[in-house]
């Protein structure tokens, strides 16, 4: 009978040197996808553009993080993770360069969308996650955690920074500056991941690899399912995230209270990503998948009620705690039913899928609002996708029950 348990064998010393280098990689790198949120207004101001053209920038970074993951992915299962990440630094520092330099809008997507998403946050994200996953037995999930909670602390840090550096000087002149303290922080932290896992690689498809038919299906089935089932969580998942702000400037509040709430549902997030972290080694992946897609959906569901100042912080805080643990247990799952050489890119498409997912969610939960004038339609449809995804949970945690 599969039982969903990690292995028990010791982590190495230097497992826990390469997790703080992760960790602060993340956290760093994944300045990509703060600072054009940051910069938009004066580069708007500057190009005579309107906020919906600038927002195509955001857009295609999150795209190319998305598709280029799974390059990076492959990748990262060929040479190890030392030679993605450093790449990464590289064209991160490069697309900062770059943009500060545009003269057209065209040049700020190219920028933003091949250098600074494709080939810079792309190389971070999903390789870095599934290179913990090989470093890491007793304690997986929490390490999965830390690193992943990175993209959630550098959206604490790296707003007020650029907005401070954008008031002294502008935009330009910050992007340039970040460019340089890339090219000179991350490079180094990259040489600290040079050892590849191979010994601990075999050992563990020994224990802890997939069969042939992982949980009775095809591999390439239950991969497919996984991606599907992180498309569900995170369409939900980033209705209040992407707009949470409009949402409490629609209830007459002001547009910094909005922003005050999302930097608190960030920071919530990181709180439940390490404490799902530490419940998924007691649990596993499949049953902490199922409870944070649960209290998300709960949360959801609240959400949509609170109108007055106070219930929307506390809902936002709440929503943070609920769903910040979902996305780094596909990891777990992945790494549980799938053999170690297979893990950066099996990783990474399924939380390349994720990351495509808010890009829709943001999307539509749009649509809804200007089909009806409220976010009700919104809020409905997030907790309906959500019970989709609480649905391919279930049936997959059942099949592992019956030890298939």
């Amino acid at each position: 009978m599969v039982v969903e348990a990690t292995t028990v064998a010791r982590e190495p010393g230097h497992a826990y040197v390469r997790l703080a280098a992760a960790l602060t990689l993340m956290t760093i790198g994944t300045v990509g996808m703060y600072a054009i949120v940051v910069a938009l207004p004066p580069i708007a101001m500057e190009f005579g553009a309107s906020r919906s053209a600038v927002s195509i920038a955001y857009a295609v970074t999150m795209i190319g993080f998305g598709l280029g993951g799974i390059v990076m992915g492959r990748w990262s299962d060929k040479v190890g993770v030392m030679w993605p990440c450093l790449t990464g630094s590289i064209m991160l520092a490069l697309g900062f360069f770059l943009a500060a330099r545009a003269d057209a809008m065209w040049q700020l997507y190219l920028a933003q969308g091949l250098l600074i998403g494709g080939l810079g946050n792309a190389a971070l994200f999903a390789p870095l996650v599934a290179d913990t996953t090989l470093w890491f037995n007793r304690r997986r999930g929490m390490a999965v955690a830390i690193v992943a909670s990175g993209n959630y602390l550098a959206g604490v840090i790296w707003p007020p920074i650029v907005q401070h550096y954008i008031d002294l000087s502008d935009w330009r002149d910050t992007y340039s500056g970040i460019a340089v303290f890339l090219i000179l922080v991350m490079p180094p932290l990259c040489l600290l991941l040079r050892r590849r896992p191979d010994g601990i690689s075999d050992s563990q498809s020994e224990e802890d690899a997939a069969t042939d038919r992982p949980l009775g299906l095809a591999p390439n089935r239950l991969h497919g399912i996984l991606c599907c089932a992180g498309l569900a969580c995170c369409v939900a998942m980033a209705m209040p995230q992407a707009h949470i702000v409009a949402h409490a400037s629609d209830l007459g509040h002001a547009a910094r209270r909005g922003a005050e709430m999302l930097a608190l549902m960030l920071f919530t997030g990181i709180i439940s990503r390490l404490a799902f972290g530490w419940i998924s080694d007691r649990i596993g992946g499949l049953r902490t998948l199922l409870l944070g897609g649960g209290l998300q959906a709960l949360a959801l569901f609240f959400f949509m009620f609170a109108e007055g100042l106070w219930p929307l912080y506390l809902m936002a805080a709440l929503f943070g705690l609920s769903q910040g643990g979902i996305v780094p247990s596909y990891a777990i799952v992945v790494r549980r039913y799938f053999v170690p050489g297979e893990a950066g890119w099996r990783i990474s498409l399924v939380l390349s899928v994720t990351l495509l997912g808010m890009a829709l969610g943001a999307w539509m939960a749009g649509l809804a609002y200007d089909w009806t004038g409220s976010y009700r339609l919104a809020f409905i449809n997030a907790v309906a996708v959500n019970i989709v995804h609480l649905a391919i949970a279930w049936w997959l945690l059942r099949r592992a029950r019956q030890g298939l």
